[in-house]
């Protein structure tokens, strides 16, 4: 085989910054296991999440859809994207009313509502937790909630339940038994979809959605 010349340049330029001495990693300290009280949990959760351009309301447990309902009212929204049979989707059928957008029904399969699933305003699902150290949501995509519901409509909104808001990542997996089963996708979002060019010129909603609303139940 030809030598490459320029080839052979850079190989020589790239040989010649290595050192002569061997490398030594430095000792380093074990980071300590977060440990936060329940309140210190949802505060830094919304705090972290916030910093991301997420949304984030910390309800009762008995005012989530009144506050959700007054969030669909400030907007003008096509529609909102739901599981029916889900305790979600169940209490949303319960409440629901004329003046708000229509309930969507995820229903079928995705080859015959693809046109409609993107083009709808807004989804709502559910959440398996959260992480209180890294600020991330951890979804559960199952056959009653795809993963499309979080994906494809501009505005997603997600329901946490404070009591399953982890310190770390490590104490999620081990309270909730991930190695017992898992789904083939799980997830976790910090904020809503965002990208950066070359120039580093952040865009919000490329490949997701523009918008991501937490309602923490307390």
């Amino acid at each position: 085989m030809t030598a490459n010349p320029a080839r052979e340049n850079i190989l020589s330029r790239l040989r010649g910054t290595i050192s002569p001495e061997r490398f030594t990693v430095p000792e380093v300290p074990v980071i300590a296991g977060l440990t936060l009280s329940r309140e210190e949990r949802i505060d830094r959760l919304r705090r972290m999440l916030e910093t991301m351009h997420a949304d984030v309301r910390v309800v009762t447990a008995e005012s989530w859809i009144e506050e959700l309902q007054a969030l669909l009212r400030s907007r003008s929204l096509n529609g909102l994207l739901y599981a029916p049979g889900t305790p979600i989707g169940i209490a949303l059928d319960a409440a629901w009313a004329d003046d708000l957008p229509p309930l969507v029904p995820y229903t079928v399969p995705v080859e015959e509502c693809r046109e409609q699933l993107f083009a709808i305003d807004a989804g709502i699902t559910s959440t398996q937790g959260a992480i209180a150290e890294s600020g991330a949501l951890i979804l559960w995509p199952s056959v009653a909630e795809p993963r499309l519901m979080s994906l494809t409509p501009g505005l997603h909104i997600a329901v946490l339940d404070a009591d399953e808001i982890f310190n770390t990542f490590a104490e999620a997996i081990e309270q909730q038994g991930w190695a017992q089963g898992m789904p083939t996708n799980a997830l976790l979002i910090s904020g809503p979809s965002k990208t950066a060019d070359i120039e580093l010129t952040l865009t919000f909603g490329v490949h997701g959605p523009k918008e991501l609303v937490v309602l923490i139940k307390r």
